[in-house]
């Protein structure tokens, strides 16, 4: 069995252990420690990250990329070996420790308060790099998210006691608790007075008041319930500050002030809208002069034109028909360079023909037996020569 340093003091980021074994796994190397403060894989958390330093001697240092339990023992995935019998001094990586410890015990907090005010069971959690996902049972809406979010921060700013213990079983079976499975065996019990009691195997601050700020990011419906993007801490700093910078920059860009780039954006759309509408009129108008000037033909029509309305090609496309005997398409720009189409035709069913179509331009796509659209590939003189001889009785 490891002793579990990481029970006894969560600030606990330097220590020394012996070596008990190492093992070799693949490019990597296992190796077990009389004792850790390394935390393994476990509740939704990963492990911590950190090295290995050999005591006296040449100092050799290793990586520790990982940490796993199996069976209580405690085993270290390493870039390099160390040998059986030697002392070596553990160094966790300090920030990501205290990062994790701040999001996990924040959201042992919001779920407690979920809990408490809405009777939401937490049925799902992880804690990844940068935020930390929350599912809870039952939808909240945004009045409600606002509440347990404030409620949250409150018990941050009280700096109420975590208390972290192992209960008797006789004690324990006394407990009401949070746990979103059945537990056997010692159970570890994470408690915040007034706010939530849970069970949990990994580390946590030892007051609220280190969490510093507990923030909702995003809330969206999963499952029947709601899943939350939470981040807490350091974390919740360096998500305003990204924010902060976005809004300058788009602040500078609509020559706005940050609290009323809002306002900015909704003038900036209703031009918008104004524009498209006004190219539409322009695309319709145009239309109606280029399909003028195309001479009637027994056989295929096909354009390139630079018409961005997919609207207005399609009526193109329809003027088309009323002039050829065969098929009308009309090739037009599409996102990133590529190439579009749409093809109609009266006199063939171009669903049957889309696949000798697609085939002989390059292209993807498909639609009703009157007309077809799509992307292709295919560059212009390629379209064109096969298109010239493409005849309806093919389709």
């Amino acid at each position: 069995m490891t002793e579990k340093l990481f029970y006894q003091d969560s600030h606990l980021f330097e220590f020394r252990a012996e070596v008990l074994r190492c093992e070799q796994d693949g490019a990597h190397w296992r190796v077990v420690l009389d004792r850790t403060a390394f935390f393994p894989e476990g509740g939704g958390q990963s492990a911590d990250t950190g090295t290995l330093t050999v005591c006296g001697g040449t100092k050799a240092t290793v990586r520790v990329t990982d940490a796993r339990e199996r069976d209580g023992e405690i085993f270290h995935i390493c870039d390099a070996p160390l040998r059986p019998g030697d002392c070596a001094e553990g160094r966790l990586d300090r920030q990501q420790r205290l990062c994790r410890m701040q999001n996990h015990s924040g959201e042992h907090i919001l779920s407690g308060c979920a809990h408490r005010l809405y009777g939401c069971e937490n049925v799902g959690f992880h804690l990844g790099e940068g935020d930390v996902t929350i599912d809870f049972d039952r939808e909240l809406d945004a009045e409600e998210l606002q509440q347990i979010e404030t409620r949250a921060n409150e018990a941050v700013r009280a700096d109420l006691p975590v208390k972290v213990w192992f209960p008797e079983p006789e004690e324990l079976a006394e407990l009401e608790y949070r746990s979103k499975k059945e537990l056997s065996g010692a159970v570890r019990i994470v408690e915040i007075p007034d706010v939530d009691r849970c069970a949990c195997c990994a580390p946590h601050v030892s007051r609220t008041g280190e969490i510093g700020v507990i923030k909702i990011l995003n809330a969206e419906k999963h499952r029947g319930g709601v899943r939350l993007s939470v981040a807490c801490g350091m974390w919740a700093l360096e998500d305003y500050r990204r924010k902060q910078q976005s809004a300058a920059e788009v602040s500078v860009l609509l020559s706005a002030k940050r609290d009323e780039i809002g306002t900015a954006v909704q003038r900036l759309m209703q031009e918008r809208d104004r524009l498209k509408e006004k190219n539409a009129a322009l695309a319709a108008e145009l239309v109606g002069y280029r399909a003028e000037r195309e001479p009637e033909t027994e056989g295929n029509l096909c354009l390139f034109e630079e018409i961005p309305d997919e609207i207005a090609v399609r009526e193109l496309v329809n003027r088309l028909m009323e002039k050829c005997g065969g098929l009308a398409a009309v090739f037009f720009p599409g996102a990133e360079g590529s190439l579009r189409y749409i093809i109609g035709s009266r006199s063939m069913d171009l669903r049957k023909a889309s696949k000798a179509i697609n085939a002989g331009i390059g292209g993807r796509g498909g639609g009703r037996p009157e007309m077809i659209q799509g992307s292709a590939t295919a560059d212009r003189e390629e379209i064109l020569r096969f298109l010239r001889e493409f005849r309806a009785t093919e389709g």
